[in-house]
């Protein structure tokens, strides 16, 4: 090649470097997700997917520039809710959609639960069990086929046999037959192995357990001890080596417990904690996932008659309406807390209904919006590329029309999201 053709390519190269589109963003008040004081009027400077620089006041637009006016709004990083269900949503056929819908009808409607999410201004979602379906949709979000929130999943829940999560729970006896490891149910240490392999292999990125009974499953307990220490271990261990952490569904105490010493990086709705168990996370750098919204929906809705298996009202009444207590106990005791919902138990898109709850039990706003930000990219140890408005991060960025920090309601009505550089609302 010569001499000339480098030198025409190297200008070429210089001018799309010098004409690259830029988007301003005039920012009226700013919260980054990491500093305790908003900051205002800042332009957030945006080239391709990331984050090019913050400027301190509004910076004119170049000629190529394109601006984005949310001078009388907040902007905010996009949220992140670490705990959902995007393949289904609650209704009142529940349990007889396990018989009659097909995969195919669970991959679109998931489609239309995951568009709700994002346009409710999450950008990044931790699907925590499913069919496997959130795997492919998880896929199909990223290739840019679908709209949608960044995915990190789990696939397939891992079970105990008749524990919460064990996918066959509440079948005639012809059609229970008797799932394994690849299905995501296991009775020893060799068989969690097995599981959690399947779920790399699979192409989860994280692993989902249930320590404990739970309350929509269609068995009896809704919070015993549903694995061994020595099974707990073998997932922890296992699940480490593939690259992976550990997420605990967990309502009872003692189950509970035994995920914390086995290791596991979030405990799920822990509603039965006790100060001992917190004590225990806190030495242990173990996270809380509240989940305060399913708490309350599920207490709720188990007055309706016949919204709710049979089975599973009793166990909405008693475990539902704990939820918030142990979210203020906990945060009190400075357990540390990331933003986690269990959205598909109640309706997609109202995912920021968690920001109102935590508060009321005596969280800051600052605190909430941190949770669903910074501190829940820890969590997926993405805070290198997302959960804060800051320099060389992605762009995912979301904005309300009041100030939350004085009324935290104001995120159930988000009106600007933008993800990766791209505006999808309005």
């Amino acid at each position: 090649m010569n001499m000339k053709v480098l030198f025409t390519g190297a200008l070429l190269c210089a001018a799309g470097l010098l004409f690259a589109q830029r988007t301003l963003i005039h920012c009226g008040l700013l919260i980054d997700g990491r500093a305790d004081e908003p900051a205002s009027q800042v332009t957030i400077v945006v080239e391709g997917n990331k984050i090019l620089r913050i400027d301190k006041g509004f910076t004119r637009p170049g000629a190529s520039d394109k601006l984005i006016d949310l001078s009388r709004k907040t902007v905010m990083p996009g949220f992140i809710d670490l705990h959902v269900h995007l393949e289904g949503e609650t209704n009142r056929e529940q349990a007889l959609q396990r018989f009659t819908l097909n995969k195919a009808d669970i991959s679109f409607r998931s489609t239309v639960y995951a568009r709700k999410t994002l346009l409710a201004g999450f950008t990044t979602v931790r699907d925590v069990g499913g069919s496997g379906v959130n795997i492919s949709l998880r896929n199909a979000v990223n290739q840019g086929l679908v709209v949608g929130p960044r995915i990190f999943t789990s696939g397939k829940t891992i079970a105990t046999t008749g524990g919460h999560g064990d996918p066959t729970n509440g079948y005639r006896e012809d059609l229970m037959g008797d799932p394994g490891p690849r299905d995501g149910v296991i009775n020893s240490p060799e068989e969690a192995r097995e599981a959690v392999r399947q779920r790399y292999k699979d192409g989860a990125d994280l692993i989902k357990i249930t320590a404990t009974g739970g309350v929509l499953s269609l068995a009896k307990d809704g919070s015993g001890p549903q694995f061994t220490h020595e099974e707990l271990k073998a997932i922890v261990e296992t699940a480490r080596d593939y690259g992976m952490h550990v997420a605990a569904h967990a309502h009872g105490t003692e189950g509970m417990k035994r995920a914390v010493l086995a290791g596991i990086t979030t405990i799920e709705h822990g509603t039965m904690m006790t100060e001992e168990i917190m004590d225990l996370m806190k030495e242990k750098g173990t996270w809380y996932i509240p989940t305060i919204s399913a708490g309350k929906f599920v207490a709720e809705k188990a007055k309706e008659s016949g919204y709710y298996h049979p089975l599973v009202v009793p166990k909405a009444l008693a475990i539902g309406p704990q939820i918030q207590q142990t979210f203020a106990m906990a945060y009190k005791k400075g357990v540390k807390i990331a933003f986690g919902t269990d959205a598909g138990v109640f309706p997609h898109g109202q995912n920021a209904k968690e920001f109102g709850y935590m508060v009321e039990a005596g969280m800051s706003p600052m605190d909430a919006i941190k949770a669903a930000t910074s501190r829940a990219a820890e969590v997926l140890n993405m805070a290198d590329k997302i959960g804060t408005i800051e320099t060389g991060k992605l762009a995912d960025i979301v904005a309300a029309d009041e100030n939350p920090l004085k009324n935290i309601n104001t995120l159930e009505r988000i009106t600007f999201v933008m993800k990766e550089g791209v505006v999808y609302l309005p």
